[in-house]
């Protein structure tokens, strides 16, 4: 299966019969993102936690009253 980076427009191919051919085939919201983009966004979001600037706003988890 042919894919396409949706950061730097790079085609690759992935093996047809693999969970994330599947799972691009399957459900169409989920896009594909080689692995140098990857990293290279896992390397700058780490950068920013580690300045203390960074916030992660997560909806509290609400306690099932049954």
């Amino acid at each position: 299966m042919r894919v396409k980076c949706v950061l730097c427009d790079t085609i690759q191919s992935i093996e047809d019969r693999s969970s994330l051919a599947k799972r691009l085939r399957n459900r169409p919201i989920h896009t594909y993102m080689c692995d140098r983009c990857q990293e290279r966004i896992t390397d700058k979001t780490n950068k920013r936690i580690a300045t203390g600037n960074f916030m992660l706003y997560r909806t509290p988890a609400k306690e099932n009253e049954w």
